[in-house]
């Protein structure tokens, strides 16, 4: 029996998102630096991307102008930027948190459009992105006591996923002015940016790679960067928003699992509360349920009740 459109969609973007939650793993194993890690992902996804484009004839239909170019080149130093910031990050704190802290970047793309285009945001809207930051505060574990919290590592790895969650939102903003440029190239070109420049900024030549540890730089390029990225974007033009919202929680659960069952790192329960309210905000602001809105007509209510009484 043949998958309609939809199931297709979400079995594609469900199975991206688990393979984006190994991340973490491949980060932590492959035991380099940031940047050197970033390096690699850059060229491997670089090379399974630019393979999969050739195989599906993207190049001959892009149609690139400078100013596309242009935009698409700001967006891979911002996206290079995000990678370091992130994988740092995952060091300094863990994969859960990092994951976590980092998935509020959907809140920066609202404010920023607010901000910047004049988008009316609403009282309802206002509440659910305040949710989501109170959520945060909890969910990035400085309120729990610990060995790590407090811990000035720590609060860097905290400070550099929130600083790429707002760098994300700056490349998904600037992406909607790109036009039709398929999401593929664009990949492409940021991992193009990543080889070229960060080799004069971390020489390659002062870093030992033993050999299982090429087993992680690759597979960090082309299942987290090629083939993860294949599976969301096919993913998307067949499914509605209310189906990507919840999907798109797929990946920092996983990497919550993950996190646990392979180095025994749990969330604290102050710590899941922030992530449930997190993806209720999230879901709160992508479907458009109503929050403070609805506040009036709960007094009045209550009001009406206690004047019956």
């Amino acid at each position: 029996m043949s998958l309609t459109q939809r199931q297709q969609g979400v079995l594609s973007l469900a199975s991206g998102g688990l393979l984006m939650g190994t991340l973490g793993i491949f980060v932590e194993e492959a035991r380099l630096g940031a940047l050197t890690l970033v390096f690699f992902r850059c060229l491997f996804g670089f090379l399974s991307l630019a393979a999969y484009c050739a195989w599906q004839g993207f190049f001959t239909r892009a149609h690139f102008t400078p100013r596309t170019l242009g935009l698409a080149l700001v967006t891979g130093v911002l996206m290079v930027t995000q990678w370091v910031g992130f994988f740092d990050a995952i060091h300094r704190t863990s994969i859960a948190v990092a994951t976590v802290v980092f998935h509020v970047q959907p809140f920066w793309v609202v404010l920023m459009g607010a901000a910047l285009f004049n988008e009316r945001l609403g009282r309802d809207r206002l509440g659910w992105i305040a949710t989501a930051f109170v959520g945060l505060v909890l969910a990035s574990g400085v309120v729990a006591s610990g060995p790590l919290q407090g811990h000035a590592s720590y609060l860097i790895g905290l400070a550099e996923a929130l600083v790429g969650s707002v760098l994300y939102a700056s490349v998904t903003l600037i992406a909607k002015g790109l036009g039709t440029l398929r999401p593929h190239l664009l990949t492409l070109i940021q991992c193009a940016v990543g080889v070229v420049c960060l080799p004069f900024i971390a020489p390659l030549s002062a870093v030992p790679i033993g050999p299982m540890q090429w087993f992680w730089l690759v597979g960090m390029g082309v299942l987290h960067t090629g083939l993860s990225y294949v599976l969301i974007y096919g993913a998307l033009p067949k499914l509605t928003t209310p189906v990507i919202a919840v999907l798109l929680f797929v990946y920092p659960l996983t990497a919550i699992v993950v996190d646990a069952l392979v180095y025994g790192r749990t969330l604290s329960l102050p710590q899941l509360a922030g992530m449930a309210l997190i993806v209720v905000a999230s879901l709160g602001v992508n479907l458009g349920w109503p929050l403070l809105s609805m506040l009036p007509v709960l007094r009045g209510g209550a009001r009406k009740r206690r004047e019956a009484d």
